[in-house]
């Protein structure tokens, strides 16, 4: 049957525990149009979000699973901040008990309800709401890519709150060095990397190698050298976090865990031409 919505069929992302409750409903969403993917957990739903595109979100509130509908909400609310989201309980006040949840769900629907009801509820909402454009999912490494810029502006911002690197008196460009070729060497992995990717896949940088030489010459300690390297990793996972919206999960931990081992791939080649600039410098 058409969509009651539009022109296209919007897709429902429907999650309850119970098995009946969600073939009534899907059937009744499919009557009207909709597209239903249904998932019996949190953890299915969460997976789904992770990975899928939807227009709508149905959530019961109780579910005996880890996790419950708000936590369901709130990955949606994060992850896809446009998807009208409805959360329904058993409770009959739950509209006054846990009113605040409104500013993460868009409606809260008590039970009983009639399936009519809610898809009369559904069309209702979607048609009153402003159109979004569904984000392009991005892997993680042309997300890096996109942001060498940010991720450079982040760290320096950082590495001025920490006291240790402090001590020295440089220059922005002079504090930044050879990161932003650092960050584009981890994302040139990345692109490169795959789910099977081992430590072995660390690509020698030249950047990395010039900088330990640079840290040297500008009076870094190794130290130093261990505690910005690890404000670029935090730096990095933190850029992902604010891209979530538009990041692929498909291969999330591995590239991840990519990154874990450049950042550390890099830190060890910085490593030893820092010390091997010391020893020719000792030895002089």
């Amino acid at each position: 049957m058409a969509s009651t919505v539009g022109q296209f069929a919007p897709r429902v992302l429907l999650v309850d525990d119970d098995a009946a409750v969600r073939a009534i409903m899907n059937q009744g969403l499919e009557r009207k149009g909709f597209e239903v993917v249904d998932a019996a957990s949190v953890t299915e739903a969460l997976r789904r979000i992770a990975t899928e595109s939807f227009d709508v979100l149905i959530t019961d509130l109780h579910m005996p699973d880890p996790g419950d509908g708000f936590t369901v909400v709130s990955a949606m609310r994060h992850s896809q901040p446009g998807v009208l989201t409805l959360l329904v309980s058993g409770y009959p006040d739950v509209r006054s008990a846990m009113a605040d949840i409104l500013l993460q769900a868009d409606v809260i629907i008590a039970k009983p309800f009639g399936i009519g009801q809610l898809t009369k509820l559904v069309t209702e909402k979607m048609l009153n709401r402003n159109p979004t454009k569904r984000l392009e999912k991005e892997r993680v490494g042309v997300i890096l890519q996109r942001c060498v810029t940010g991720i450079v502006e982040k760290w320096l911002l950082r590495a001025k709150q920490s006291s240790e690197l402090n001590c020295l008196l440089l220059s922005d460009e002079e504090r930044t060095g050879h990161l932003p070729k650092l960050v584009e060497d981890i994302a040139l992995r990345l692109s490169h990397s795959s789910a099977s990717a081992n430590d072995s896949d660390a690509i020698f940088s030249d950047a990395a190698v010039a900088h330990g030489e640079l840290r040297y010459l500008q009076g870094y300690t190794p130290s130093m050298l261990v505690h910005e390297s690890r404000i670029l990793q935090v730096t990095t996972f933190g850029m992902l976090q604010s891209n979530l919206n538009i990041l692929d999960f498909s291969l999330l931990l591995p590239d991840v865990m990519t990154i874990a081992d450049e950042v550390d791939a890099q830190l060890t080649q910085s490593m030893e031409s820092y010390m091997k600039l010391m020893q020719r410098s000792i030895g002089a």
